[in-house]
């Protein structure tokens, strides 16, 4: 038994080489400590608060903005501007450490459809709408507030879909394609503390554990501004550890897991869910070598994160993620955004040879 506990450990070993050596050159080293104000303290939200709640969030993210001015981090208030561009909402805004923002593009309270996107390690404020922590340049918002798909797009769009904000738009503009007459949202939800990509977090699964309450609560405000609306998870590198965790008895009607390190259960059974749950895999995504085992910690966290989502074994119903890394799910025309948009329908999703 000791031996075989010893041989895990190694593996995990060999998979920590694996995630430093190809994503350290992604990453910045450290997330510096830049001052911003406490958000203000609101009502539950409701369908009829929802305007004073943007309101409220996009007066603090201009807060957040000039308090970064002050302590001379101009690349973070600049970031934080583009945030505060007219159009955009916010259910949630906390400038304070890495940030917690919560998104919505679309009418949360009249939709029929919502996709709530839960993001993985190294995602914060810097890097909210482009990985290179730039706003993208010419930044124009599409009218997020529209209540379908049928009002027309306000200018061109620049946008790095490889961030959770990117991704988010690129997500609507696609299911607004194809079924232009959808009343759908598409919420990002940055509600947790992501783990740093070379910090000893991101071989764990304490952050996951840590966020899944977190999800719940802000699933359940989700019901409580539109309780008829159908709504689907999107859960993105650790995002999908996150998701396994907050998995039982859920009230989603689908739970996508992709990109994922793993999930801590042996099969779809396990996670307790009556959602349908869908895996995917680009096969170009370095995250196929990460081992999928998982070791108990002292606390109740483990290294490594269990079963892979997609392997036959999981039992999830698997969608064809086409020939990308681990950053091109949301690629504009790809066949893995196709099929999110897709189950984000509850259409059947293309396959592979599409």
């Amino acid at each position: 038994m000791l031996i075989s506990r010893f041989a895990r450990l190694r593996r995990a070993l060999a998979a920590l080489a694996i995630v430093v050596a190809v994503v350290v050159p992604l990453t910045a080293a450290s997330r510096p400590h830049i001052p911003a104000p406490a958000p203000d303290r609101l009502a539950p939200a409701t369908a009829a608060t929802l305007p004073q709640a943007y309101a409220a969030n996009r007066a603090n993210i201009l807060q957040a903005a000039r308090a970064a001015e002050s302590a001379g981090a101009s690349g973070r208030a600049a970031r934080l501007r583009a945030l505060a561009e007219d159009g955009r909402q916010y259910l949630t805004f906390d400038g304070r450490g890495p940030g917690r923002v919560v998104e919505v593009m679309g009418d949360l309270a009249h939709a029929d459809r919502i996709a709530v996107l839960v993001p993985g390690a190294d995602t914060d404020l810097d890097t909210y709408d482009a990985l290179g922590g730039n706003p993208p340049a010419g930044l124009v918002r599409r009218d997020h507030a529209a209540s379908s798909c049928t009002v027309p797009a306000t200018g061109a769009v620049h946008v790095d879909h490889r961030s959770l904000g990117g991704a988010a738009l690129e997500l609507r503009g696609q299911l607004c394609q194809q079924d232009p007459a959808a009343k759908v949202a598409v919420v990002t939800w940055l509600g947790y503390d992501t783990p740093g990509l070379t910090g000893p977090a991101i071989l764990t699964d304490s952050r996951a554990r840590a966020a899944a309450p977190a999800l719940r609560a802000f699933l359940a405000t989700v019901h409580r501004v539109n309780p008829q609306a159908s709504v689907t998870l999107l859960c993105h590198s650790y995002g999908s550890v996150v998701c396994g965790q907050a998995a039982p008895r859920l009230n989603v009607a689908s739970i996508v897991l992709f990109a994922s390190p793993g999930v801590d259960e042996p099969d779809v059974a396990a996670l307790h869910t009556r959602a349908a749950v869908w895996a995917g895999r680009g096969s170009g995504d370095w995250i196929a070598g990460i081992p999928h085992l998982s070791i108990g910690l002292p606390g109740g966290a483990s290294l490594g994160f269990g079963q892979d989502p997609t392997a036959a074994a999981f039992g999830a119903r698997r969608f064809a993620a086409g020939p990308g890394g681990h950053s091109d799910y949301f690629t504009p025309g790809s066949l893995s955004l196709r099929n999110l948009a897709h189950i984000v329908l509850d259409q059947d999703p293309e396959p592979a040879h599409a």
